[in-house]
């Protein structure tokens, strides 16, 4: 019999999950930090955390409530500032071990990302806080993870706007547009986990959660993807819950 556990804690794991050992991980705050700092704790014991304010290599004895936190800098490797950060991310640190964990408001068939605006950009229903530095990781990164969560009007057939570039039009999109090579690799929700093909770039379903069914899945999308490859999703183990729970974030501050 498995463990019982949340679906944040599910999301949080399946995320630690495509981490590698010595990735850098460039991450921000809430379920991203905690999935980094999981992945550190239970399978990329090597991987290097990199926060935008400048900490790279923290020791992080306890999950810190934002990258500005104090916390972030306890026993770090390097400790700079922001413009270091984003220099060394678009000058020396880059390659396909170089993962960016992403959130947006909307997200296309080709992962990119809107965290801008829904609706007109000069008359919005809605203006979000924007880019911060998601534009410059989602463009120089060797690959991104993006959370969202699974609702229709944020898997949508034309963002309101692209904050953030994924694959932009398709195969070439990026080479057409000057961006190195990387790009979006995967996308976490709270129903389901998605790849991207090889050859189209277009997203695909690679895991559903216990309990969802693929048509649940499509039925909370505003465009069609390919399911014939997806498998359920194995959910966190004793070990892996234990870790998360008693190591990373032990106060719940993340986890609730």
């Amino acid at each position: 019999m498995m463990p019982d556990y949340t679906l944040k804690e599910l999301m949080t794991i399946a995320a630690a999950r495509e981490i590698r050992d010595g990735d850098i991980v460039f991450c921000g705050t809430g379920i991203s930090m905690l999935a980094a700092m999981a992945a550190k704790n239970i399978s990329a014991p090597n991987s290097v955390i990199f926060f935008e304010t400048g900490a790279i290599d923290s020791l992080l004895e306890e999950v810190p409530l934002a990258v500005s936190d104090s916390r972030v800098m306890f026993w770090t490797s390097v400790n700079g500032n922001l413009a270091d950060a984003f220099a060394a991310m678009q000058n020396r640190i880059t390659g396909p071990h170089v993962v960016g964990i992403m959130g947006a408001a909307q997200i296309d068939k080709f992962g990119n990302l809107n965290s801008t605006v829904i609706g007109d950009y000069f008359k919005p229903k809605v203006r979000f806080s924007g880019s911060g530095g998601a534009c410059d990781v989602a463009s120089f990164v060797g690959r991104t993870i993006t959370f969202m969560q699974h609702e229709k009007r944020k898997f949508v057939q034309k963002l309101d706007y692209i904050t953030s570039p994924g694959w932009l039009d398709g195969p070439d999109g990026r080479e057409k547009a000057g961006l190195p090579a990387g790009g979006p690799a995967s996308v976490i929700t709270n129903m389901a986990t998605m790849g991207f093909d090889e050859t189209t770039k277009e997203m695909y379903l690679t895991g559903f959660f216990p309990g969802i069914t693929p048509q649940k899945i499509l039925d909370n999308m505003g465009f069609d993807i390919d399911v014939s490859r997806a498998k359920e999703v194995e959910p966190p183990t004793e070990s892996e819950l234990k870790i998360l729970r008693e190591k990373c974030d032990p106060q719940r501050l993340i986890l609730g």
